[in-house]
């Protein structure tokens, strides 16, 4: 699959079929995430790969008992590394990590596997489940998580809202050149 195909196909997935994720696939899926770019080269995360079901039932506890977590035959958490902070003011991670799930969710859509970056979970209790250190040396390193589930779709994936009729105009969401704010029904323009 082409890497548009793959931004169009990719969809936040809830339902996975009960048949493990091949060894190739997953590992592919991986390889994306380690070469995504990063703030100095660092490449300051590190994924963890749960396929055991019992882990992955404790999992979905501390997702809010989101049982979809448990019922994907894999889920990956992918945690910082370091602290650094950027120029900008912004610690590295949060984009970092953010690229390197966003790089594994769609070599995940090319494999034909559905994922869903989930944000609602208790990271104390992921971090303790999966016995993930509260930091190294002077460092809190290892304190920031993600999640994804990963398997495959129980149904064809549907087209989501990029490709259908009522998304949103380019003109809400992007701006050449300098930011303008979106206009609303009570803008004189």
């Amino acid at each position: 699959m082409e890497l548009m195909e793959s931004i169009r196909a990719r969809r936040s997935i809830r339902k996975f079929q009960d048949r493990p994720v091949e060894e190739e696939k997953l590992l592919a899926v991986l390889e994306a995430g380690r070469l995504a770019p990063s703030a100095k080269n660092l490449q300051d995360w590190r994924s963890i790969v749960v396929k055991d079901n019992a882990t992955r039932q404790r999992l979905a506890q501390a997702a809010r008992d989101q049982q979809f977590v448990a019922q994907a035959p894999v889920v990956i958490a992918a945690c910082k590394t370091s602290d650094l902070v950027m120029t900008c003011g912004q610690p590295a991670y949060v984009i970092d990590v953010a690229i390197a799930v966003d790089h594994m969710t769609l070599a995940a859509a090319s494999l034909d596997l559905g994922t869903c970056w989930i944000g609602a979970f208790y990271e104390e209790k992921v971090r303790e489940i999966l016995s993930v250190p509260q930091g190294i040396g002077a460092a809190k390193a290892w304190m920031r998580l993600s999640l994804v589930s990963t398997g495959r779709a129980s149904r064809e994936i549907q087209p989501g809202p990029a490709s259908r009729e009522g998304a949103k105009p380019r003109s809400q969401n992007q701006n050449i050149g300098l930011f303008r704010p979106r206009c609303t029904s009570s803008c004189p323009c």
